[in-house]
C-alpha cells in the first residue's frame, strides 16, 4: 500500500514510536502490537527497519501492523527529528546512556507530545540519534539486569506514556 506522509501521521499525534533500524521481524511485529494496545497514535520506521509488512511481523503483531498508522522516514535521524520537532514533538531516546533519566522521573504527561525512539538489537542507537534526541531515557532494572529486548522495552515504555495520560 501507499504509505503516508510523516506530517500527516504526526498531525493528530501526541505518542509516536520511532523504530531504528529494527531488523528482526519478530520484534517489529511485537512492538506493533504493543503500540496498538497501549494507545501509541502513530509509529515511524527508519529507512533501515525490517519490513513492518513481512510475514512474520503481521502475524506476530496479530495484524495490528494494519491497525496502527505507520510510515517509513525518508532520512534518519537528521531529517526525522527535524519533522518531529517541526510537529511539536519532545524525541526521546530510550538509551543506557551516562545521564540518561529514569522512566518513572520523567514527564510523560498530557501536555506533552513524545516519540520514543527504540533501537537496534544489539548496539542500539546510532551516535546521532542520541546527539538528536532532546532526553535520554531509561527503563529502572533490577537483579543485575541492564537491558531488555527492544519488544518488551518498547511495552514498558508505552505503558508508561498511557498510565501518565490517565
Amino acid at each position: 500500500p501507499e504509505l503516508p506522509e510523516v506530517a500527516e501521521l504526526l498531525a493528530g499525534a501526541r505518542t509516536v514510536a520511532v523504530l531504528e533500524d529494527i531488523v528482526d521481524h519478530t520484534n517489529v511485529g511485537a512492538m506493533f502490537r504493543s503500540a496498538a494496545a497501549l494507545g501509541v497514535d502513530a509509529v515511524l520506521v527508519s529507512p533501515q527497519c525490517a519490513d513492518p509488512l513481512y510475514r512474520r511481523s503481521i502475524r506476530v503483531s496479530m495484524g495490528t501492523v494494519f491497525q496502527v498508522p505507520w510510515t517509513r522516514l525518508p532520512t534518519w535521524p537528521r531529517e526525522g527529528v527535524e519533522l518531529l520537532h517541526g510537529a511539536g514533538f519532545d524525541v526521546l531516546a530510550l538509551a543506557l546512556s551516562d545521564g540518561a533519566s529514569t522512566l518513572d522521573a520523567v514527564d510523560l504527561g498530557s501536555g506533552r507530545k513524545v516519540a520514543f525512539v527504540l533501537g537496534a538489537e544489539g548496539h542500539g542507537l546510532k551516535p546521532a540519534t542520541l546527539r538528536a534526541a532532546d532526553e535520554h531515557v531509561m527503563i529502572p532494572m533490577a537483579g543485575g539486569v541492564d537491558s531488555l529486548n527492544v519488544a518488551a522495552a518498547s511495552a514498558v515504555v508505552f505503558w508508561q506514556r498511557r498510565a501518565m495520560l490517565g
